[in-house]
């Protein structure tokens, strides 16, 4: 199946302006990130889509593939989509733009599965082990059934009971790790629908999927995202780099 990966990269970013451009040891968040997906082995292409001729102008310096789209758009799908509507491919990846340490391993397992579930999205979830990580707001959590599909996503710790009286854990909870597959049509769907209310309620865009239908399969893996959000999270990923420069695939 032809699978390309779209990193949507926006120089304007509330917390930390210009993360994409921010320097991770002597190379750019963006190429970073480019760098990771393009080690992929199930991604046939990688590409940048972006609103900012800074960012452009980046990722051509460095020979990567990159493709102009509207400053219009509310979220990183609403630019995938315009940035692949016209390309003849069947999986599209989203490669969060502030995710450096992205581990090729957890792309390959997310488009594997995504190649067994037609029609479906895939998403990754990481087993939480610690309690304040599931009581922590900006970690999205989310439960799933028994066949493995996400039943809901949420900044609240869920399932509501971490222990039971003896204080044995109740039921493992799970981290939502961002990057998705999705089938070409689905996601031209998906970002033809209105913001749903969930949506808007949890500030999570795969909610409106799940409300109208769209069935999410979730891939577990042992790794854990470093997203950078703030400066505080800058200084992580470069301290792990300097620590980690031969660092493996987790997954």
């Amino acid at each position: 199946m032809r699978t390309i990966a779209v990193i949507p990269a926006r120089f304007q970013s509330k917390r930390l302006p210009g993360k994409a451009l921010k320097d991770l040891h002597g190379k750019t968040m963006v190429e970073r990130v480019y760098e990771r997906a393009s080690q992929a082995s199930r991604v046939d292409r990688v590409l940048v889509a972006t609103d900012d001729e800074r960012i452009q102008d980046t990722v051509t310096a460095f020979g990567g593939e990159v493709v102009m789209t509207s400053s219009e758009h509310e979220s990183g799908s609403d630019r995938i989509a315009e940035a692949v509507q016209e390309l003849d491919v069947e999986l599209i990846v989203n490669v969060q733009g502030d995710e450096p340490l992205i581990d090729p391993a957890a792309i390959d397992a997310a488009v594997g599965l995504a190649q067994e579930t037609p029609s479906a999205i895939v998403t990754l979830q990481n087993e939480i082990s610690e309690r304040k990580t599931w009581l922590d707001p900006n970690v999205v959590k989310v439960v799933s059934d028994s066949r493995g599909f996400a039943l809901y996503f949420s900044r609240s710790p869920i399932p509501s009971t971490w222990d039971d009286r003896e204080g044995r854990l109740v039921q493992k909870p799970f981290k939502h790790i961002g990057l998705y597959v999705y089938p070409k049509d689905v996601l031209m769907k998906l970002t033809r629908l209105a913001r749903s209310p969930l949506e808007k309620a949890e500030r999570l865009e795969q909610l409106r999927a799940l409300e109208n239908g769209i069935p999410i399969r979730l891939k577990s893996t042992s790794y854990d995202s470093m997203a950078v959000d703030t400066e505080a999270d800058l200084e992580n990923v470069r301290y792990f780099l300097s620590e980690n420069k031969n660092a493996n695939s987790t997954v």
